[in-house]
């Protein structure tokens, strides 16, 4: 399904176009460093970068069971996802609002396993055993964010900010 797609007149140029989601997407798998945003349980805000996979329509990331991200997402599972460019005049950011699900269904981990050692190469492969990721760091817990709501900031000229709605 194709979100519902707007230029923000408000933030953008009168030259900026809205970015169709497809190239959004393209932006959004070829990303290396992610930034995630969760909940704790007393309401403030954790946020840590992380590397992820976008694939079947979700980003996906994975974190030890014992790690804050994972122990915040038991008691909401809201986050946002934002990757781009460190640069004020140039570049491209994204940011991706949805629920995290975490993911155990074993063919689908094996699939985004070696999605990760495509990505970003040996160093990140993992075993799939008992619905989680296992690697030289003990179990990873894996989960599928797929967007609710998503912004592009289009930095440079044309500057303009796009959002997708889902």
């Amino acid at each position: 399904m194709d979100p519902q797609t707007a230029l923000d007149p408000r933030y953008s140029d009168d030259k900026a176009g809205a970015m169709p989601w497809p190239k959004a997407e393209e932006r959004l798998a070829a990303a290396e460093v992610y930034w995630l945003t969760t909940v704790r349980p007393e309401g403030r805000p954790h946020v840590t970068p992380l590397i992820a996979v976008w694939s079947q329509g979700a980003l996906h990331f994975c974190t030890g069971p014992d790690e804050r991200k994972a122990r915040n997402l038991t008691g909401n599972r809201s986050v946002v996802l934002t990757t781009g460019t460190p640069t004020l005049g140039e570049g491209f950011d994204l940011v991706v609002e949805g629920e995290a699900a975490r993911v155990t269904d074993e063919d689908r981990l094996r699939a985004l396993a070696e999605a990760y050692v495509e990505k970003y190469g040996e160093e990140w492969r993992f075993e799939v055993r008992d619905g989680a990721f296992v690697g030289d760091g003990g179990t990873a817990l894996v989960f599928a964010v797929a967007p609710r709501t998503a912004f592009g900031f289009a930095k440079g000229e044309p500057f303009g900010q796009t959002r997708w709605r889902f």
